[in-house]
Formats: structure tokens, C-alpha cells, sequence
């Protein structure tokens, strides 16, 4: 018996994504425009990087390449490339591939491979967003540094007949970067490059600032919650003024411990300006260190140092927020500046115990989320009237009683009610206290309210991204769809890099709108990374079903009980506070047709 013969390979994946959808609506066009594209922009790309084509699946391909290198290089190329052939074509109707690459030992058979790395390959590239690639973390361990790409860590995924969770990590590139015939054409507005970070936010008309975190000069690991918490405060205290737009913490604490240009993170951001700084804390004693950059050539906008008492720390932040002030040029009104620069008082453990609210809260479950109720407590027996604190103690009430996580719900309403009194007596133009105001009264279905608080959060804090995602959940359970879409887009703007709640939101607002092509692909996004938000799965179902691919409807409605195996629609829905109950019946009906059971 002829001895087993085997290679270590690079094994790229790749096929079509809705290729049935696209043959069943038109059979000859969408096969001469497969053909067209393999021949005009694979085959070129796999002739320039060394690649073999081992054989095509009807809408797909398997290739090898000898470098991984080689490969990944000629999946971006590739991707890029379709880019062009993409514009002007519907998005419905666009020609999207999803790429999955693995580095691996295959066994060889004449000119065909197989084995567990083709297996992987192919896995992978079923993860892969439209247009986008996946790659295993051998491939990351021999390109990283060495391609123009971000690697973004998907985690260990679970593969289909895999036996061991896979490392994968998705990929991101700057058109920039990679010049090919495709990136030269002008792409018409609307026209984003799969799988790219997209194209550069604008700067808006107004100055426009994000806060990093602060780093921890102490040499002690404890008191990360102190520095954090003094960068926050600061960034807190600019979102509350008109003329500024500054970037919310969860996309601007993204780059917390990277040293990453501060040019490349404003072009990330979208804003003009950035803030750094330092915390040394020693005994009592507390140095801040601040400089504002701007990020369009990295020159230094303003520097300066600040030395007190640890009871001095607020004192400190508001000097710091008052000179960026003046150094942007940015002028406040007599009631303005006295908002602002509302006095307060405290401790630094308020600041451990809020993030480790913040954290308990953010895991999403009943057991976390009475262990962030526990912490905001301690955090609210220190500083009774601390407004960040009673916002997340007033939203996890609310939590415990939609999801009947608690005996009493009545008396968690009442008790999350109550958290915004405290707020708003604390500080009567408290965006925080509206915006638990308003999350309780959407729930408790008193809609007017909601949408009354949403606005007066949106007024007290114009930058705040997460006043503007609040605002647009209540205008769309109050069945005004297009201002709730508006309102989580600004959210999005506000937060680039971390709003996956407002995606959800605004994913179910396009369905209500009938733009369910939009409400499918922003699910997809969400679930890309969070593939068992049931919102974003139940979205997907009923856009996918709206949109005549039953097929694809009732696999994704498959896969969500397969996450969820104790779903039911009826038991889903009550959750659900529609103003109108059409609306409610608009959205479940797909469902029911899709399989789901009742």
C-alpha cells in the first residue's frame, strides 16, 4: 500500500454568500457574473501570490498556498477587489464571498487535499462576515506584523465536527493599504469594503474630543479602579457641554494598555482632538498628568500637571476639564457653567465599586446582576448622591423585573423609580436620572413619559452615546421608528467601537420601517460577535423570512434553538412593550411562519 502522502499548506476556503437566494432570482446572471469575477480578479490574484486553485464547488473554491503569508495577502487583495464589481449593483443583489484560511497539514491525492485542515478551513469561512475573512491562530502566528491587517480576536470558536475549539480572529484592513484596480474606482456613497474597518468617520462641525484611560503611575495593580474612574469623571464632566462631542468610554477605553498612535485612534474615533494622562497616587497625595493632542499631525494642543490631597481629586479633574475648555476655544453659558462644574464629593472606593458594578452588570445574567446591585449599593453608601452609580442600580432594578428575576416586580419598578428621584435631587439636570426614568417607564408601558425623559437626557447630555441609545429604545417600543433609528445611529457615531445595543435596537427599527435588508445585516454584525443575543437572532429570522429566503430564515430560526433550546414566541413577546400591538404581531408573525415554536 502506497505510504500516506501529507504537506503543511496555508488552505483558503471561500464561497458565495445567499448563492441560492441569488441563482433562484436570476439563474444565467448570477453564474456569467461568478465566471466573470474568477476570471477577471481570483485568477490574477492567485497567479501574483503563488496560489493553487484545487477545485471549485459550484460557488466556491478551495486554494493552497505554500506561504501564509501569500495567502492572506491574496484574500484581502481578492476581497478589495470586489469591492468594485460590487458598486452599483443593490446590496441585495451584490456578489459578496466569505473567506475562512487555515494553516495546516493536509493529505494530498493526486491534486486534490483533504483532511482535518481543509475541515477547518472550510468551517471558518462559515463564520466569516459577507465580504470579510476568518483566520485560524496559525495563520495568526505567522502573519501578525508581517501583513498590513488588524486581527481582531474572535475567541475559541466551536466548529462543526471539529473536535477542539478553534482560535480564530477576524480581519480588518485600510483600503489604503491595499491599492488595486477596485480601490482606485470611486465607491458610491453607502458602498463599504466587507471586512474593512469602513471608511473614515468625519469630523464633526463642532470640536470634537475622546478621553483614554488614564494610566496607573502607582505601581499597584489595585489602583487601576482610581485611575480609570479620575479619566471617566473627566469625560463625563465634557459630555455635558453643548459645544463639544466627545466619544463615549466603551469605544475610547478600547485602546486601554495599547500604544497606538494618537493619530491613527483619532482617525479611527472620528474626532479631532484626544486626551491622555497619568495617576500617581501616594498616600494621600495625588499627581494628574494631562496632555491634549491633536490628532490630524500629533502636535501637542495643551500639557499640564496637577498636584493635591486625595480629597482634592474632583477639584483636580474640573481644572483639568476647564482648561480643555479654554484651550478648545469653547465658550459655556452662565447656566451651562454652573451644571458643569457642579461641586461634588466622595471617595476614590466609589470608583472600585462602580467599575466593579459596571462589570458584574455587563455579564447579564440574574446572579451578576444582584452581585452589581450589591456593589452599587456599597458604592451608594459612601456617596448617596453619586449620579453614574444610581444610573446602573436604577437599570439593573429595571432588569430584574423584566426578566422576573426578582419576586416583586412591582416593587423593583418602584425601587428603580425611586433611583431617579435620588438622582435628579441630587443634581436636577441629571441625565442619568432621566434616562432610569425613561427605561422604567417604557417598561412599565407609561410610552409619553419614556419619550419625554429620553429628550430631557439628550438635552442635559448632547455627547453622551448612551443617552442617545436610551432615547432611541423608548421612541421605538413608542412605535416612532425613524426618529429611534436616528437617535441609535448618533448613538453609534458617539460610541464607534462599542454599541452593540444600539445595533440591536436600530437592527429591529429597520425591520418595523421595512428595510429589512438593513435590519438582516445589522443583526449579522451584532451576532458576529455576540451569537446569542436572542434580539439580534429573532431580528434576523423575521428580516430574512421578509425578504423571501425562507431557506435561510428557518436555518437561522434552527441555530437560535439550538442556543436557546427553551425558546417560545409567546413567553419572548411579553417582554416586548410595544406602544401598538400591530407592531408586536408585525415582528413575531415571521417567526411562527419560520418554525419557531409558540
Amino acid at each position: 500500500m502506497a505510504q500516506e502522502q501529507r504537506r503543511l499548506a496555508a488552505i483558503v476556503a471561500a464561497d458565495v454568500v445567499g448563492y441560492s437566494r441569488l441563482v433562484g432570482r436570476d439563474e444565467s446572471g448570477t453564474v456569467a457574473r461568478l465566471r466573470k469575477n474568477r476570471a477577471e480578479r481570483l485568477d490574477p490574484v492567485l497567479a501574483r501570490r503563488g496560489g493553487r486553485l484545487v477545485k471549485l464547488t459550484g460557488d466556491g473554491a478551495l486554494i493552497e498556498f505554500a506561504s501564509a503569508v501569500e495567502a492572506l495577502s491574496a484574500c484581502i487583495e481578492f476581497q478589495q477587489s470586489m469591492v468594485e464589481a460590487n458598486i452599483g449593483v443593490p446590496t441585495d443583489s451584490a456578489l459578496l464571498f466569505r473567506v475562512g484560511l487555515h494553516l495546516g497539514d493536509l493529505i494530498v491525492d493526486g491534486d486534490d487535499l483533504y483532511g482535518d485542515g481543509v475541515n477547518v478551513a472550510a468551517r471558518l469561512e462559515a463564520t466569516a462576515p459577507p465580504g470579510g475573512i476568518v483566520i485560524s491562530r496559525t495563520v495568526h502566528e505567522s502573519v501578525a506584523g508581517r501583513v498590513k491587517a488588524t486581527l481582531e480576536d474572535l475567541g475559541a470558536l466551536e466548529l462543526k465536527n471539529i473536535e477542539r475549539p478553534v482560535q480564530a480572529y477576524v480581519v480588518k484592513w485600510d483600503p489604503g493599504d491595499w491599492k488595486t484596480a477596485a480601490a482606485a474606482q470611486p465607491v458610491q456613497p453607502g458602498v463599504e469594503p466587507p471586512g474593512s474597518p469602513g471608511a473614515p468617520l468625519l469630523l464633526p462641525d463642532k470640536p470634537s474630543i475622546a478621553v483614554l484611560p488614564f494610566q496607573n503611575m502607582s505601581g499597584d495593580p489595585e489602583q487601576e479602579y482610581f485611575a480609570d474612574g479620575v479619566a471617566e469623571d473627566v469625560l463625563t464632566t465634557l459630555s455635558k457641554i453643548e459645544e463639544l462631542m466627545v466619544i463615549a468610554r466603551n469605544s475610547s477605553f478600547v485602546f486601554k494598555g495599547q500604544s497606538k498612535d494618537v493619530r491613527e485612534i483619532g482617525r479611527i474615533l472620528g474626532v479631532r482632538y484626544v486626551l491622555e494622562g497619568s495617576v500617581r497616587k501616594s498616600g494621600n497625595r495625588v499627581r494628574l498628568t494631562a496632555q491634549l493632542i491633536d490628532s490630524l499631525d500629533g502636535s501637542h494642543v495643551w500639557a499640564d500637571r496637577f498636584d493635591g490631597d486625595l480629597d482634592d481629586v474632583f477639584a483636580l479633574q474640573d481644572r483639568i476639564t476647564q482648561d480643555i475648555v479654554s484651550a478648545l476655544e469653547v465658550r459655556l453659558t452662565l447656566g451651562e457653567q454652573a451644571r458643569v462644574w457642579l461641586k461634588r464629593s466622595g471617595s476614590p472606593m466609589v470608583y472600585e465599586h462602580f467599575s466593579k458594578a459596571q462589570s458584574y452588570y455587563n455579564q447579564f445574567g440574574k446572579h451578576t446582576h444582584a452581585q452589581a446591585k450589591e456593589a452599587c449599593e456599597r458604592a451608594l453608601a459612601i456617596n448617596p448622591g453619586y449620579t453614574p452609580v444610581l444610573l446602573f442600580l436604577g437599570f439593573t432594578l429595571v432588569d430584574q423585573a423584566r426578566f422576573g428575576w426578582v419576586a416583586d416586580a412591582a416593587a423593583a419598578y418602584k425601587a428603580s423609580l425611586e433611583c431617579a428621584d435620588r438622582a435628579l435631587q441630587a443634581d436636577p439636570e441629571s441625565s442619568e436620572g432621566y434616562m432610569i426614568k425613561g427605561y422604567a417607564c417604557t417598561f412599565l408601558r407609561r410610552h409619553d413619559e419614556a419619550t419625554e425623559a429620553g429628550q430631557k437626557a439628550i438635552a442635559l447630555s448632547p455627547s453622551s452615546g448612551g443617552a442617545y441609545h436610551m432615547a432611541g429604545m423608548f421612541y421605538g417600543y413608542a412605535c416612532d421608528f425613524r426618529k429611534a433609528a436616528a437617535y441609535e445611529q448618533q448613538a453609534q457615531r458617539l460610541s464607534p467601537l462599542s454599541m452593540p445595543h444600539s445595533m440591536v435596537d436600530e437592527a429591529r427599527v429597520r425591520f418595523h420601517l421595512g428595510e429589512f435588508v438593513a435590519a438582516r445585516d445589522i443583526s449579522l454584525r451584532v451576532l458576529k460577535t455576540r451569537k446569542r443575543w436572542l434580539t439580534a437572532q429573532t431580528t434576523l429570522v423575521a428580516a430574512l423570512w421578509s425578504l423571501g429566503t425562507e431557506d435561510e430564515a428557518r436555518s437561522a430560526a434552527k441555530e437560535l434553538l439550538v442556543e436557546h433550546p427553551n425558546f417560545s414566541i409567546s413567553r419572548w413577546a411579553l417582554g416586548l412593550p410595544y406602544k401598538r400591538e400591530e407592531y408586536l404581531e408585525a415582528l413575531i408573525g415571521p417567526l411562527r411562519l419560520a418554525g419557531l415554536p409558540d
